[in-house]
């Protein structure tokens, strides 16, 4: 779709509409709910071709009609299925020096950078109008249905050996390889082939939220999972129970490592594959996100040469990267750090990393006690689960090591009372935690389509039921991002994404953290020797003048960077 700052440039150009009509036009076009472009076109007062037409003079490239095209399937299949639908682009012609490609979106260059690393040819840019694009996207399917329909007749049988002769198919390996590199392209964390009554869908999770990319026939599921197993090294003819592995994949502009898990399901097996970054970025502590007087009660307390570190927060919520980017501050050539991991996620330089293996007895605890007699300064462990494994560490903390880990828990004041539930003594907990950050992973507005909006009353109704929007608005103004706290927060601008192509119309891009953080004070220290409750806890932290993971939120939304739905949706408990 072209903006309506584009689309007034163009008609501008054309002298179709003159300035006031336009204006006109945007009004009745927002208060119907629709695109101006869809608008213009509905009415009849531009046609989407001529439209389409005077863009690419506006934008200085040719026109293309792929209406009635045949495309050759070598060429079409140049951009897989998932890229050509999102980005609105299709290859249409190809010869050994250059690629010609049909776009809505000529300004949209990391795609077109995506194509040339891929295709190794020069991209030559049409622009098209939108009925001539999605008229070529059915090509991808009508040509895969013949592959697939050849695949099934093909192979009548499941055998075994006939399993691994579909694996090489080519339609096969392409699905596979598109499902792989475009999870790549799209900073996807994880895969899900998941196979239904009728289909397999094929989903993502990007930025934290899954999304359907794919829905494939149901006669390609076991050359699929055959593949996979292949790639991941595993047994092709074990359909019953569950199974783990891994493989990896290496080109210039990255290297990425796939853990696969199988498991049987009703229609079949279910892979899930976990994408990790071999040479991820390691961030500094600012680049967290974390706000000014956070981050130096952070920095005060890695730099203490023994107690407690403590990351929480659920599966997911970034705690390893806060761990290892802490690690990267300390590591340093004075120290021996060691860490015991399940799995090793990173590799860093000079760290002694250690994976546990439960099936031979090498747990968190077993290679804690193990980490005692290797003359370590530093150790982190990647997850306390059990009293064992808290116990061993709280010693390392007492007999003069840094110890680094993680917790599930909702807060970083019920992380206290929790190491208790696990059997460890108060006293313990009390002399030992230096510092305990708690956080969620929020995602980040969209810079290319972000926009601000005053929030209604019933949004103001429904927040004050689960917060305490008082106190918010003083944190504001205490942190100077407000001015007067009385206005009330129906006087603020707060801010959200349209939705555009560069986010996939989520309205977001990327993500960050929001936090909480609570140092062990003396005053901390008694309260937890006398065991009151969290609410006591609590207080002692707000006198701390301890920022709450919503506060923080709040903060961040306000900044432009996040919206409120958002810190609403992940601290949720």
């Amino acid at each position: 779709m072209l903006s309506n700052q584009q689309l007034k440039k163009i008609l501008g150009k054309l002298d179709i509409i003159p300035p006031q009509e336009f204006e006109k036009f945007s009004t009745e076009a927002e208060k119907s709910g629709k695109t101006l472009e869809n608008y213009l076109i509905e009415k009849k007062i531009i046609t989407s071709n001529s439209l389409y037409e005077s863009a690419a003079g506006y934008f200085k490239i040719p026109f293309i009609n792929l209406k009635d095209q045949v495309i050759r399937k070598d060429v079409l299949f140049n951009i897989p299925e998932p890229i050509a639908t999102t980005h609105q682009i299709v290859a249409f012609a190809a010869d050994d020096k250059e690629i010609k490609i049909a776009t809505l979106d000529p300004e949209n260059i990391e795609i077109f950078e995506f194509i040339r690393k891929k295709t190794n040819l020069k991209p030559v840019i049409y622009l098209t109008s939108p009925d001539s694009l999605n008229e070529t996207i059915k090509q991808y399917h009508k040509s895969l249905k013949a592959e697939f329909k050849d695949l099934a007749d093909e192979n009548p049988d499941t055998g075994d050996e006939n399993l691994k002769k579909m694996a090489e198919n080519l339609p096969i390996v392409r699905i596979v390889d598109t499902l792989l590199e475009y999870a790549i392209f799209e900073g996807a964390s994880d895969i899900h082939i998941e196979p239904e009554e009728k289909d397999v869908i094929a989903r993502y999770r990007v930025d934290g939220i899954l999304r359907t990319v794919m829905t494939l026939p149901k006669n390609v599921q076991p050359g699929i999972i055959a593949r996979i197993k292949i790639l991941a090294n595993l047994k092709v003819d074990e359909h019953r129970l569950p199974q783990d592995g891994r493989f990896k994949i290496s080109a210039k502009e990255y290297k990425v490592s796939f853990r696969v898990s199988i498991i049987p399901t009703f229609d079949g097996e279910k892979i899930v594959m976990r994408l990790l970054t071999e040479k991820a970025q390691v961030l500094t502590l600012e680049q967290l996100g974390l706000q000014p007087s956070a981050l130096e009660t952070i920095k005060r307390n890695i730099s203490k040469p023994h107690g407690m570190i403590l990351v929480t927060g659920p599966t997911g919520s970034g705690k390893t990267t806060t761990l290892y980017t802490v690690l990267n501050i300390l590591n340093t050539p004075e120290v021996n750090i060691m860490t015991i991991e399940d799995p090793i996620e990173y590799r860093m330089p000079r760290v002694n990393q250690s994976q546990v293996n439960p099936k031979i007895g090498y747990t968190f605890a077993a290679g804690l006690r193990a980490f005692l007699r290797q003359d370590p300064n530093i150790i982190m462990v990647g997850e306390i689960r059990d009293q064992e494994t808290a116990e061993i560490a709280i010693h390392a903390a007492m007999t003069g090591h840094l110890v680094l880990s993680t917790l599930h828990t909702n807060d970083a004041v019920t992380t206290l009372p929790r190491l208790s539930d696990m059997g460890v003594p108060a006293f313990l907990v009390a002399s030992t935690t230096n510092i305990i950050i708690a956080q969620r992973l929020v995602r980040k507005i969209c810079p290319n389509c972000i926009q601000s909006y005053k929030l209604d009353k019933q949004t103001i109704a429904e927040l004050n039921q689960s917060l305490d929007l008082e106190n918010i608005m003083k944190t504001l103004e205490e942190k100077k991002i407000i001015v007067n706290a009385k206005q009330g927060i129906e006087a603020l601008l707060f801010y959200r994404g349209k939705g555009c192509k560069q986010c996939s119309n989520s309205g977001y891009k990327g993500r960050l953290g929001i936090y909480e953080v609570l140092e062990v004070t003396d005053e901390m220290s008694e309260l937890i020797l006398k065991k009151v409750s969290p609410a006591e806890l609590k207080k002692q932290a707000e006198k701390q003048s301890m920022l709450t993971i919503i506060e923080d939120g709040f903060i961040k939304a306000k900044n432009g960077i996040t919206t409120i739905e958002e810190i609403m949706r992940v601290t949720k408990e």
